[in-house]
């Protein structure tokens, strides 16, 4: 039998994910979580073989989660997302993330995939590995990046210019060329699509 996490902050689909992985022979979901945190001590509690981890979930995130249980335990993982970005697949690979999937993948492909993984093999969706290749240039300023970096902490403007040594109205100047440049409503969209790209 190959042990399963699944962890999703949506209660619906991360049930639902669940229900359907049970239905097979060969798998058990041992443990469900719906933060990263339940899903970091339940992985130390239960020691799956495979955590299926949400990846945009709260209150860090999926890949922060599964960095935590690689470095602690044999648990391989597999991410699932609705927004896979090239600088996301980059981080999640080296962190040693063994699969990532997008939440379109139905759940018999997933108990697959699930299988390969735990067989030592690595699966990465075809459209998120094409859409990696083909990825944008940053058209960002190293001085704007310094302060979306600086943001994504959820620090005030004060904050981020005494992080960076600038002025605050230096500050807020970088990060309005940034959301600009982005199309972004404000500093934190902005700071999580420069994350997501993998410029931060």
């Amino acid at each position: 039998m190959i042990r399963l996490l699944i962890a999703d902050d949506e209660d619906l689909i991360r049930g639902a994910l669940a229900a359907l992985l049970a239905l097979e022979d060969d798998l058990d979901v041992v443990a469900e979580a719906a933060t990263t945190t339940d899903a970091v001590r339940l992985a130390r509690e239960r020691r799956p073989d495979i955590a299926v981890l949400d990846l945009e979930m709260p209150p860090a995130d999926g890949l922060r989660a599964a960095q935590v249980i690689r470095s602690e335990l044999p648990t391989r993982i597999v991410l699932v997302t609705r927004h896979a970005r090239p600088g996301v697949l980059r981080r999640a690979l080296a962190a040693g993330v063994s699969g990532f999937v997008p939440k379109t993948t139905p759940a018999t492909r997933l108990a697959e995939i699930i299988r390969d993984v735990a067989a030592g093999r690595r699966y990465v969706d075809p459209d998120i590995a094409a859409s990696a290749l083909s990825e944008d240039d940053c058209p960002l300023s190293e001085r704007e990046l310094e302060v979306l970096r600086a943001s994504r902490t959820g620090a005030s403007i004060n904050e981020i210019a005494a992080q960076v040594h600038l002025a605050p109205g230096t500050v807020r100047n970088y990060l309005s060329a940034a959301m600009a440049k982005l199309g972004a409503g404000s500093r934190h969209a902005a700071a999580h699509r420069a994350w997501e790209e993998g410029w931060i």
